[in-house]
């Protein structure tokens, strides 16, 4: 388990961006369980919404990249419902380690930061 800042600062850029994702953020430090969550679903609610979103169009030949580190990655409902087939080469790098805007980094509480599927957010 790992404890994240829930806003991160881009190392290169220095944006700030909402750290949140509904498959691996489980809570929210300082907060209640259900506190914890509606905040999250709030937060994922907002991160999604299509303002702050792209919808790529694949076709034959695509290739697209994006920096998980300001980017939350949804995958559509009709992704299987192209008229082709894709064949897809998923590239994963260690990062940095995320920073809060406060400069306090993420700290790995249990397990190795690789490893884990569960984090807490500060909040």
């Amino acid at each position: 388990m790992t404890e994240h800042p829930l806003v991160r600062v881009h190392p290169e850029t220095g944006e700030r961006a909402l750290y949140v994702s509904p498959s691996f953020l489980k809570s929210i430090v300082g907060l209640t369980p259900r506190e914890s969550q509606a905040l999250l679903e709030l937060l994922w609610e907002h991160v999604t919404r299509p303002e702050f979103t792209i919808r790529f169009k694949w076709e034959p030949r695509s290739i697209a990249f994006w920096d998980n580190r300001a980017t939350a990655h949804l995958a559509p409902v009709d992704i299987f419902d192209l008229d082709f087939d894709r064949q897809l080469y998923r590239t994963t790098l260690v990062g940095d380690v995320p920073v809060g805007p406060d400069g306090r980094p993420s700290v790995a509480l249990e397990g190795s930061p690789v490893e884990t599927a569960a984090a807490v957010a500060l909040n």
